[in-house]
């Protein structure tokens, strides 16, 4: 795997480095990501007392040698990437390779003079991208997603449809729109409202407390879609609401992109009373004061609604959200869901688990600016210099390949990155004539070039086969004594249920394994 990103990094004019794992406080203070990355940094101290942390990516560092490397506009475009361990403090690590703390990554940077050189670089990396994955023998999508802590203006997710991964994307299969949930969105069918209505007007809910609640003793005035949910958060230290339909779910990602940092929790039962004056239940946003209010797009203009009266056991009806509510700003904060119309095209989506094998981001000049990585431009102006960032996890490849390749009785290696293209297995170790036979082909296979894994264990034969099924190597060739003495040994694709009898002479294996690798 590691070779075939080496070969497209290459391919597109990306110089390889190394960089440290162990990183100073001081550069991550500088692009201020030491306290926005929160408990995911590993972070540790030198025996001087200095705060130093393990790189989860390399922004910081390969910016601060830009700032330290180039001068001019003649010394751009630059792209540089590297392999190298990241570690990440997980909250919930997993076994395998999915999901955890020390992990191999490819992470690529683009440095250009101006946002057109930027365009240039991200699309050479999706199309190197695609090229990665497609020798890699994996199915993908390429999807819009958010940013996160990364920053920048754009930002695409390469993600591997499987019940293993741990995000959600919806996608369109009429028009090939595709977005991580974080990120997408959906056509709603528009809303019938009164034209107009009265004022709001507060009444009794004593004891009800959930959406459902609410609309199972109000089927008329307060059905779910009809209910605005009010949720309160903290956002760097101070409230913020966030409004939605009673039956739509609020993605986080999406009010974090809206407040613009990763510092957002939902608030406490006490703070949340100290607030509006009640519990959780029977909250709402008409008539509050001095609180930013974020508030779906699917509200918009929405009249004769239902929201909580900020006074525990009362709700108001008759809610004119444009109205009644100060909105600070419109956003979409709602959670995609399956057979909602595509934004593009309007057909129904499907939602559906991925995993995440690879982001590639436009970050703009976030790093350069707060790190004084500039250039002269060809005019004798100092500009900011404009990045891209570009990661593909190696080991997520290689997980991604087994989740997607696999049958009841193992791993179905993809030919490219298989560790071994062919196992050679001698079926009976103590026969002189069986043993000599598997390590003349093991030779001959080897000196032409073809990687092979030779089974010399002194194992049963029904042993071997079934931890060749396991192990998933393409091709399995199989040596035993009734087929020596027909000249004969044993081929079979992993992919295949037949077996196939070929010449034992190694010349003729290696004549016959060729013409499969190459087909």
């Amino acid at each position: 795997i590691e070779a075939i990103v080496r070969e497209e990094m290459e391919a597109i004019g990306a110089q390889e480095f190394l960089l440290p794992a162990l990183h100073p406080r001081e550069v991550w203070d500088a692009s201020g990501r030491w306290e926005v990355m929160g408990e995911n940094l590993f972070r540790l101290k030198d025996r001087g007392g200095r705060d130093m942390c393990l790189g989860m990516t390399h922004e910081e560092i390969f910016t601060a040698i830009a700032s330290n490397e180039l001068r001019s506009y003649r010394d751009l475009p630059q792209v540089w990437y590297q392999i190298q361990t990241k570690f990440r403090d997980e909250p919930r690590p997993k076994g395998g390779l999915l999901r955890v703390r020390e992990f191999i990554m490819k992470d690529a940077y683009s440095f250009d003079l101006d946002p057109a050189g930027l365009d240039a670089a991200f699309e050479a990396q999706r199309e190197a991208y695609v090229r990665i994955f497609d020798r890699c023998g994996l199915k993908f999508h390429a999807v819009e997603a958010h940013s996160g802590a990364m920053g920048g203006s754009e930002s695409v997710e390469f993600m591997v449809r499987t019940p293993a991964g741990e995000d959600w994307v919806a996608a369109c299969e009429a028009c090939g729109y595709a977005a991580n949930t974080e990120k997408a969105t959906s056509r709603l069918p528009p809303a019938e409202d009164p034209e107009q209505v009265p004022e709001p007007e507060k009444f009794a809910t004593p004891g009800l407390e959930t959406i459902d609640d609410l609309a199972r003793a109000f089927p008329e005035v307060a059905p779910p879609e009809r209910q605005i949910k009010t949720l309160v958060y903290v956002v760097g230290g101070s409230p913020v609401l966030a409004l939605l339909k009673g039956d739509d779910e609020l993605m986080e990602a999406k009010l974090e992109a809206a407040t613009g940092t990763g510092d957002l929790r939902p608030a406490t039962a006490e703070e949340i009373v100290d607030l509006l004056g009640a519990r959780p239940g029977s909250l709402g946003a008409v008539g509050v004061e001095d609180v930013p209010v974020y508030a779906d797009l699917a509200l918009k203009g929405r009249r004769g609604m239902v929201t909580g009266a900020n006074e525990d056991g009362f709700h108001l009806k008759n809610v004119d959200v444009e109205r009644d509510i100060p909105v600070t700003r419109w956003v979409d904060l709602r959670t995609v869901q399956a057979g909602e119309a595509c934004p593009r095209c309007g057909e129904p989506l499907d939602v559906f688990e991925a995993l995440e094998i690879g982001h590639i981001f436009k970050l703009g000049t976030k790093y350069s600016e707060a790190m004084g990585a500039y250039v002269l431009d060809e005019h004798g102006r100092q500009v900011p210099i404009v990045m891209g960032s570009y990661g593909i996890g190696v080991g997520r490849i290689m997980a991604a390949a087994v989740e997607l390749c696999h049958d009841n009785d193992g791993i179905v290696w993809p030919q490219a990155i298989a560790p071994y293209s062919v196992e050679v297995v001698p079926l009976q170790m103590q026969d002189a004539e069986v043993r000599e036979a598997g390590e003349r082909i093991y030779a001959a296979l080897t000196e032409a070039g073809i990687e092979v894994l030779l089974d010399d264990r002194d194992e049963r034969a029904g042993v071997k086969f079934k931890d060749a099924d396991l192990y998933g190597l393409p091709i399995r060739i199989a040596i035993g004594s009734r087929g020596l003495k027909e000249g004969q040994v044993e081929l079979k694709l992993r992919r295949a249920r037949e077996v196939s009898k070929i010449d034992s002479d190694p010349a003729r294996v290696v004549e016959e394994v060729w013409s499969l690798l190459e087909a």
